[in-house]
């Protein structure tokens, strides 16, 4: 089995650090965020791993290279225009051929393994299996209807859920999901969506499975989600990383990368980029800093990067 994880998004409301720093590439508890993905992958013994990028190729390929010294072999596919989860999932096909593969999100943080619903995918035989969570309002995410573990319905955001199963982010599947995506078009939001090839196959037919994850999962696509990812995975401690030089009161949940310098009366829920150089006159809480900065008076629920805007 191979893994697809999907890198390309422009991380549009994490402006202006996204501008400087991919989204992937963000730091959670002062690691890279695809390595938690690559982990999950790790603990499947998917070693095999295309990443799916956009405008952001240069810097991730710099990054991570080969992925050898993550212990896995990356090749990389080109998502060229934004234009939804299954045209990124199209782009990996030269990559993945006709194998069994993982999809997995790459700002999506798990607590506990994903390994197995990749067992309970091989042990079933079915052409689809995706992780699926109870949420309070699933009307943000893809719903699913179930009969037991067998899904049967599959619609994006609706406005009256048949159900309060969500997915989670996280889908495997055969290559019977390639003639589904290759006869989509464009949603209402002019996407093509991942969720219509999966409905399709259960309209098809296919032997279509939902793996019911149980723990905490996190995207990072906003601020306070970023945050709260963070709060999660450092276990609410304060990180000051290695050369970094802090000159305030820490209050909790303070992420320090290397090599950045802070001064300020105190910072608390709040993340320094490595190598950021920030100076506060006030408070700093619930914000996310990088870059060469001055800050004057109380900061609060602020995303920075320099003078950028």
């Amino acid at each position: 089995m191979k893994g697809v994880v999907l890198a390309a998004g422009m991380g549009t409301r994490l402006y202006p650090v996204t501008k400087v720093v991919p989204k992937p590439l963000l730091p959670i508890a002062n690691r890279p965020t695809l390595d938690y993905a690559f982990d999950r992958l790790k603990e499947c013994a998917i070693t095999d791993v295309c990443i799916v990028v956009g405008s952001n190729r240069d810097a991730i390929e710099s990054f991570l290279g080969d992925g050898s010294s993550r212990g896995i072999q990356i090749t990389y596919a080109v998502q060229d225009e934004p234009k939804g989860l299954a045209h990124a999932v199209a782009c990996s096909r030269e990559a993945v051929g006709e194998e069994d593969f993982l999809l997995y999100l790459g700002d999506a943080i798990y607590e506990n393994p994903i390994e197995p619903y990749v067992r309970q995918y091989l042990d079933s035989g079915c052409g689809n299996l995706n992780l699926v969570k109870r949420v309070e309002d699933p009307r943000r995410f893809g719903v699913a209807t179930l009969e037991g573990d067998r899904m049967v319905k599959l619609v994006e955001k609706p406005e009256v859920p048949e159900s309060d199963w969500a997915m989670a982010g996280m889908y495997i599947f055969s290559a019977a999901v390639w003639p589904m995506i290759e006869r989509l078009s464009p949603s209402a939001r002019g996407e093509y969506e991942i969720s219509d090839a999966i409905q399709m196959m259960i309209e098809s037919g296919q032997d279509v499975r939902a793996g019911k994850y149980v723990g905490e999962w996190f995207d990072t696509g906003t601020l306070e989600s970023y945050l709260a990812t963070s709060r999660f995975i450092s276990g609410g401690k304060c990180l000051i990383a290695d050369g970094a030089e802090v000159r305030a009161e820490l209050g909790e949940h303070v992420i320090v990368g290397e090599r950045a310098s802070v001064e300020a009366p105190s910072v608390t829920d709040s993340v320094i980029l490595p190598g950021s150089r920030v100076r506060a006159s006030g408070t700093v809480s619930g914000c996310l800093i990088g870059g060469d900065v001055t800050l004057t008076g109380l900061v609060n629920g602020r995303v920075v990067y320099g003078d950028l805007e």
